[in-house]
């Protein structure tokens, strides 16, 4: 099987208000040395070993469903499912 790892966040264009609310928290903590904290998404796709287009289908998959372009940027790995 392959596995994909699909990595979503938001871009620098746009304000994180959680990332910035777990820095502050971190701050808080004592953790002075912290310079950003940025939240996002994560998800894994499991597919057959012998699908042709996986990359441009999961790029699509991506862009219609699990990023919002507008606002989120994603990368993603694909790689053997142990």
């Amino acid at each position: 099987m392959k596995l994909v790892k699909v990595y979503v966040t938001l871009k620098n264009s746009v304000l994180d208000a959680q990332g910035e609310a777990i820095k502050s928290a971190i701050n808080t903590m004592g953790y002075r040395k912290l310079n950003d904290v940025h939240m996002g998404k994560y998800f894994e796709l499991n597919f057959a070993d012998d699908y042709q287009g996986l990359e441009e289908d999961v790029d699509k998959i991506c862009d219609d469903l699990l990023a919002n372009p507008n606002i989120e940027t994603y990368r993603f790995e694909i790689m053997e499912d142990a």
